[in-house]
């Protein structure tokens, strides 16, 4: 998947592998990231099979980058990849869900302390979704028309992020009640 997320960011300008990490920290992490050395790694077999291709720029005070654009084949596989329709249910992993479930004989204090410095994490990704990425959001959709559409898009996705922290906090202060009742 990594790679489909690399060629559609590179679908709206040439990136180096830096400002793909970048650009991803600043948009999509919340549901899809990798770590540099992932991005790296996918840009070369992106470039092996054809689908970007990369040019050395040479910088006077840094060391050269690497620039990459996406290619038509590149494009095509993207076009392709978008087209097919997700037919499973994702799943996802918490590690929190699994300490929880084995917890029952944990201290009752201890379990509550877990779950307020989630509360507190979840908040403070609640207030990111709900100021600095709605910000982004309409700069870029207010400095560059032709995004706009996209920008559309974006705030579907920030929205789920919004919603599943919603979800996140009252399942905590329901399970918060729960152990503050019952042990």
């Amino acid at each position: 998947m990594l790679k489909y997320a690399l060629l559609g960011f590179l679908k709206y300008n040439a990136k180096t592998g830096y400002e793909l990490k970048q650009t991803m920290d600043t948009s999509t992490s919340h549901f899809w990231h990798a770590k540099q050395s992932q991005i790296y790694t996918t840009l070369k077999k992106l470039e092996e099979a054809g689908q970007v291709s990369s040019l050395l720029e040479h910088q006077e005070s840094r060391p050269d980058r690497r620039v990459y654009t996406i290619t038509e084949s590149g494009i095509k596989a993207l076009q392709e990849w978008l087209a097919k329709p997700v037919t499973d249910p994702e799943t996802v992993k918490h590690t929190l869900l699994l300490k929880l479930f084995f917890s029952a004989n944990q201290e009752k204090q201890f379990l509550l302390a877990q779950l307020g410095l989630q509360r507190t994490l979840h908040e403070q990704q609640m207030e990111h979704y709900q100021s600095e990425t709605k910000d982004i959001i309409k700069e870029v959709a207010a400095s560059v028309p032709a995004l706009k559409q996209d920008a559309h898009m974006w705030e579907a996705t920030r929205r789920f992020g919004e919603l599943y922290e919603e979800m996140n906090l009252k399942w905590i202060n329901e399970t918060i009640s729960m152990l503050q009742k019952k042990f």
